[in-house]
């Protein structure tokens, strides 16, 4: 399951008591929870969103893919964006 489509499932205290290491399982894979006590949500449980390590191919092959940059219009783009003062900020 992937983060983008994961999908979160109300579950009681009792169940998070006792199905904890399945719990724990299935936030691994992406899903998310709302922990409820007596029908009322109490908590939110979701996955940590780890960095993944992305192979040097993998990488170059994509921007391989992204369209060309054309630098002076970059450039052109950056200096109208950005102020050249050099005075303080306020």
């Amino acid at each position: 399951m992937c983060y983008a489509c994961a999908r979160t499932r109300e579950i009681a205290q009792r169940e998070l008591r006792n199905d904890n290491t399945e719990i724990m399982r299935r936030l691994e894979e992406g899903e998310s929870f709302v922990v409820t006590r007596n029908g009322t949500p109490v908590g939110d449980l979701s996955p940590l969103r780890r960095r993944r390590f992305v192979r040097s191919g993998t990488a170059v092959a994509l921007f391989r893919q992204a369209p060309s940059v054309d630098r002076a219009r970059f450039r052109e783009d950056l200096d109208r964006l950005s102020s050249q003062e050099t005075g303080p900020r306020a």
